[in-house]
Order: C-alpha cells, then sequence, then structure tokens
C-alpha cells in the first residue's frame, strides 16, 4: 500500500547502520550514500547505510588536526587587527558553542570577536545568565539585536500554523543578521561553530552567493514567503509593513558590492567534541546547564536558552519521526560517548515525549489556544511515518524496530 510521504521525504523509512538517525531528516542524503568532495572540502566517504554525519565523524579520524590548526592560524593572521577594532564576528546566545568559540578566539588565538546575539523568543532564567556570564565573565562586546515583537510574535504564529515549524522565521532573522553587521561594522570575517561543518556542509560561505540571494530577494519582495506566507499577503492581510520584515532578509545588494563577508566554521579547524566544549565553557565563561532534565531527552547543556527550543523539537519529531533525544543520541555516539544500542534506548524511553513545562505559556504569549496546537500537530503528521491507534498515534517505523509497520517488514 502506498501512504503519502510529506515534505519531499523518502518513502522508505531507513535507519543509519551506525547512530540511531533515519533518513527523514530533511537535509539528509536520502539513500545514505556518498562520494568525497574535495572542492567543497567535506568530510564525506563511502560507506552505504550510514548517514552523511557519521561519515563525516569517521572522517575526522584520519584528519591532520595540526595542519588544520596551521590553516586557522594563516586564516586569522590575515584578519587580526592591532588597532583596536573588532576582526571576526561571533553570533551566539551565550550557550556552550558560542561560549567556546569567542573564548578560544580571544584567549588561545589573539582574535578581538565582536559578539552578536538574535535573542531568544522566550529567553529562560538559565539561559539569560548563560548570556549574560558570556558577555561578562568572558570578556566580550556584544549587540543584541531585538527584532520587532508584533511582527516576531505574529511570524512565530504563522509559522507554526502553516508549517508547524516555530523557529523558521527566528532562524532567518538569525541567519541573516552576521552578514548584516559584518557589513554595516566592515568586520568581513565570521566564525560559525561546528553544526553545519558536522553535516558536511562547505567550510566558507562566499560573497556571491550571498550577492546572488539578496539580489533576488530584493527584487522579488512581494514573491519572498516568510512563515509560509507571501511578503505581499504579509502587508496586505497582516497589516506589517516592508520595515517590520526588513529583520528576516538578507542585505540588500547595494550593501554588498564588491565586499566580502567569510563565513566559516571553527568546527573544521579544531577537533569539535561537544562535551568537551562544554566543559571549556563552564570552567572559562561560567556557563551552567540546566537545573533539570529537558523533556524529549536526556541532557541538560544542548539548546536551554529559548522556552521554544523543546517544542521546536516536538515539532520535528511529529513531522519527521525524529526527536530531540534521536539527535543527541546520534551525537554522542559519534563521539563514541555511547554504544548505538544504548542510544537505541534512549530514543525509546525519551523521543516524543511532549515538553509541558512551558507549554502553557508559551501558547499564552502565541495567543494560541492548546487544542489548535495539537489538532495542528494531527494535521502535519505524514501517513507514511504515522498510524492512528485506538491507544493514540504510533510510528510506523522505529530504531528500535517495534513500530507499527516494523513487524510485518
Amino acid at each position: 500500500m502506498h501512504l503519502e510521504a510529506k515534505y519531499g521525504l523518502p518513502q522508505k523509512v531507513v535507519f543509519c547502520k551506525k547512530c540511531v538517525m533515519s533518513n527523514q531528516r530533511p537535509t539528509s542524503a536520502t539513500e545514505f550514500k556518498h562520494t568525497i568532495n574535495s572542492k567543497k572540502k567535506t568530510l564525506v566517504i563511502n560507506d552505504e547505510g550510514v548517514c552523511d554525519a557519521c561519515c563525516v565523524a569517521e572522517g575526522k579520524e584520519n584528519i591532520n588536526w595540526k595542519k588544520r590548526e596551521e590553516e586557522l592560524l594563516k586564516l586569522l593572521a590575515k584578519h587580526r587587527r592591532c588597532d583596536g577594532g573588532y576582526d571576526c564576528i561571533v553570533p551566539g546566545s551565550g550557550g556552550k558553542d558560542s561560549a567556546f568559540q569567542a573564548h578560544v578566539l580571544k584567549s588561545k588565538y589573539g582574535m578581538h570577536p565582536l559578539t552578536i546575539t538574535w535573542p531568544p523568543l522566550m529567553y529562560t532564567d538559565y539561559g539569560y545568565r548563560n548570556w549574560k556570564n558570556w558577555i561578562e565573565i568572558g570578556g566580550f562586546d556584544n549587540i543584541t539585536f531585538k527584532p520587532n515583537g508584533r511582527a516576531m510574535k505574529l511570524l512565530t504564529k504563522l509559522s507554526i500554523e502553516n508549517l508547524l515549524h516555530p523557529f523558521q522565521t527566528f532562524i532567518l532573522g538569525q541567519k541573516n543578521l552576521a552578514p548584516k553587521i559584518s557589513l554595516r561594522y566592515n568586520i568581513p570575517l565570521v566564525f560559525y561553530g561546528e553544526n553545519e561543518a558536522e553535516y558536511g556542509n562547505p567550510i566558507a560561505d562566499t560573497t556571491t552567493s550571498l550577492r546572488d540571494k539578496s539580489y533576488y530577494t530584493m527584487k522579488n519582495t512581494d514573491e519572498i514567503c516568510l512563515a509560509g506566507v507571501s511578503m505581499k499577503e504579509l502587508k496586505e492581510k497582516y497589516g506589517l509593513q516592508l520595515n517590520d520584515l526588513m529583520a528576516f532578509l538578507p542585505p540588500a545588494a547595494e550593501e554588498i558590492k564588491d565586499r566580502s563577508v567569510e563565513v566559516h566554521y571553527l568546527g573544521y579547524y579544531l577537533k569539535w567534541v561537544p562535551q568537551e566544549v562544554y566543559y571549556y565553557a563552564v570552567e572559562n565563561t561560567g556557563f551552567k546547564a540546566r537545573p533539570f532534565r529537558t523533556q524529549g531527552t536526556y541532557s541538560k547543556y544542548n539548546g536551554i536558552d529559548d522556552k521554544i527550543d523543546d517544542l521546536h523539537f516536538y515539532t520535528t519529531f511529529i513531522k519527521f519521526g525524529i526527536g530531540r533525544a534521536t539527535y543527541d543520541a546520534s551525537q554522542e555516539i559519534r563521539n563514541r560517548h555511547i554504544t548505538r544500542d544504548e542510544g537505541k534506548a534512549l530514543v525509546k524511553r525519551f523521543d516524543g515525549e511532549f515538553p509541558d513545562k512551558y507549554f502553557g505559556e508559551i501558547m499564552g504569549y502565541l495567543e494560541m489556544k492548546p487544542e489548535y496546537f495539537m489538532d495542528l500537530c494531527d494535521k502535519f503528521r505524514s501517513p507514511h511515518l504515522w498510524q492512528k491507534t485506538p491507544s493514540g498515534w504510533k510510528l510506523r517505523h522505529t530504531v528500535n524496530n517495534d513500530g507499527i509497520d516494523d513487524s510485518a517488514a
């Protein structure tokens, strides 16, 4: 029987042989087949049945990290300033990754980073303290850009209604902030951490791709969609003005001209182990883990600054059958902190746990009825992943091979 697979997901659910991730992750290689791409400097090897992130992790074992650090030193020497100006930008919220990035660049490599923050929609108390500690204990200047609250709330609500993606517009604004600050303050070097490099993306984004994106966007603003709604409709139906929406868009093409913006990932140059990054941030910037286990997983120190973060991972479980425990366990398997069997047990226990701690507060902020949100979740379930039973919705396939359709396979 052919069941609809939404969102362009592969019809057949396949789980990585090494971690617990499935091919339903939207940015995964659906066949789990890989080839080396030396031009883009991706660390990908041939290994059928293994996800791209595991291939990247395996490839790291063969990297000459001393040589990579030498590449980093050359890059930093090219941009380092001695006139008291900033020589690189580190975007972040003060979580463990951005805390590590900024501190190691300053204390070990003698750089002068300007930290920038697109703040969470709804700060957790401990997330805000970590941000303050990052700036005050770590010793960094910071620019925080707080977007229009009315627009941010409306776009978040529309993102949930149309895409079941609480962070869609948040991510757009966050990603576009760095090149805008780079151009405005003439700081061409931007550093992110490990996420993009971890999944095999290129080492750097060039000005050319940014210019193309900016040119198209600004020439076709009415056709651009935010939160699943065209900008034309956002203006005509929802009363937003272009000024309200500019924060979520890339810089205008005329701002770029022939100026350079280099985006690099520190995880390409330095061997990045999340647990060690966490310990470093604790010791050097006063970072503190969540005082309780994060709902939907077993960890306490990943993505803890925004109250909506937990709900976001619940929506990935609904749309793709992949919850937060799957992401956390897969990362720890790749870093050899747990075995695959241990990861499978953690997924079975925690994946899909409903994040009720902040749920009522979030619904109040968004002016959304909880029942409406739950109805949306049912609407966004893909039939090839889910089946409704007398006891509730069940996954058809799981990494533990105990899904509704696994026994028939």
